[in-house]
């Protein structure tokens, strides 16, 4: 899905007329999306923290940031001139582990957030088949 040059992408998508699981869903249908939901899920980072982790343009993180911020899964507390980011919803955990259960169950395997105890487990998404 593309993002606006405002960084934003589920508020657009809802005054377009999709409707808001169809916007959240979108929202999480990218891999690099997907890559800073599983690093804040360990807790919060800056956006440079987030470059320098996941290996991406400034901008890159800033727009995907953004995006996950419209649709409410994402915030940010200001500490002098710096923002950390954060998780806002721990349901997103619980949603994406029941999509790995799900992808599991019909027969693909895929790691969309860390297991407990194993928060660095993989570098992101990693897509395996597993024989039926």
């Amino acid at each position: 899905m593309a993002i606006d040059d405002g960084g934003r992408c589920v508020t657009a998508d809802i005054a377009s007329g999709i409707p808001p699981a169809a916007a959240l869903f979108h929202s999480l249908a990218d891999a690099t999306r997907l890559r800073i939901v599983r690093r804040l899920a360990r807790g919060e980072a800056r956006v440079v923290d987030l470059t320098a982790e996941l290996g991406l343009a400034q901008s890159t993180v800033s727009k995907h940031l953004a995006c996950l911020r419209d649709c409410d899964l994402v915030d940010y507390r200001a500490e002098g001139r710096q923002s950390f980011y954060s998780l806002t919803r721990p349901e997103l955990m619980d949603l994406l582990a029941s999509a790995e259960q799900l992808l599991a169950a019909t027969g693909h395997a895929v790691t969309l957030c860390p297991a407990d105890g194993d928060a660095d487990r993989g570098a992101g998404l990693v897509a395996e088949d597993v024989a039926p």
